[in-house]
């Protein structure tokens, strides 16, 4: 019955390596949940195995995915059956699949935060009812906002703000910083505080943005993880902290300012669209920096 139902799962795809899925993914694109040394490195991991499989046609690739039985991989639901819920967090990611343009396939594995991207390519989507919220562009903020934003970053850094790369800090200095601040903005622990050191290692060279300290102490700190596809760049804000102490200085605010903008800065000078997504539209902080974009399931 295992089989039988694989096999209608499947249906369309075949097995192939893990090489032929990087190939898929630096020729079509993808995003952060689903990058070949992601993927690859939270599944081993985690100690999860991943089956590969490819879509095929006239002799050429179209498409590949990376999965747990019948879910994408690193899926949280696989994650949870296994007993090792909260292992690691992406967030909601939004999810790219490496799909060539124009191919049509269907996929039939579970999943959720589709990118809109995927709509034209994959026949078997359905809407969800929760959208993603992705970055505006810098000038689609009022001149007020961003006046803004300017003025706060100028007070705090007057008033002996410093603003620092993340990847100034080792993995351990990171996952020290963000469980502190975590606890603090949201009164329990992050998701996988007891792992988060050999997480943010793992996924080191994915590691991008910048923290905030006052007078030498951490007051901000935002888990940003980046990848680049051909067509575009991928950033995923997976979650954050902030002393709420210092809230007359907004930390957290200028935090996201100083992000958003350095990353749109990046990804301009490589002529690249940017993908900086905050995860479910769900809060109305987020409506403040993005914008609401449609997203799929299966």
């Amino acid at each position: 019955m295992l089989d039988l139902l694989r096999f209608r799962r499947e249906r369309g795809w075949e097995p192939c390596d893990a090489g032929t899925y990087a190939d898929a993914w630096a020729q079509f694109g993808g995003s952060v949940a689903t990058h070949p040394q992601v993927v690859e490195r939270l599944a081993a991991f985690a100690g999860i195995p991943v089956r590969y499989l490819a879509w095929v046609e006239n002799g050429q690739l179209q498409a590949a995915i990376a999965t747990w039985g019948r879910h994408l991989a690193l899926s949280k639901d696989v994650l949870k059956k296994q007993g090792k819920r909260g292992l690691f967090d992406l967030g909601n990611a939004e999810l790219i699949l490496p799909l060539a343009p124009g191919a049509q396939v269907a996929l039939r594995h579970r999943a959720r935060y589709l990118s809109e991207l995927m709509a034209p390519g994959i026949t078997t989507l359905q809407a969800q009812p929760e959208g993603l919220a992705l970055a505006r562009e810098p000038e689609q903020y009022s001149k007020k906002f961003r006046y803004n934003q300017r003025r706060e970053q100028r007070l705090l850094e007057e008033a002996g703000g410093l603003i620092r790369p993340m990847l100034s800090l080792t993995a351990s200095e990171q996952a020290s910083v963000y469980s502190e601040l975590f606890q603090r903005r949201w009164g329990f622990a992050a998701t996988g505080q007891e792992h988060l050191a050999e997480v943010f290692d793992l996924l080191r060279e994915f590691m991008t943005g910048s923290l905030i300290y006052l007078n030498d102490q951490p007051v901000a700190i935002q888990i940003l993880y980046r990848v680049e596809a051909p067509r575009w760049i991928s950033l995923e804000y997976i979650n954050g902290g902030v002393d709420p102490q210092q809230r007359d200085f907004s930390p957290g605010s200028v935090l996201s300012f100083v992000n958003t903008q350095d990353a749109w800065a990046e990804a301009r000078a490589l002529g690249k669209p940017l993908r900086y997504s905050f995860g479910r539209a769900d809060r109305e902080y987020k409506d403040r920096w993005c914008h609401r974009v449609a997203c799929y399931q299966t």
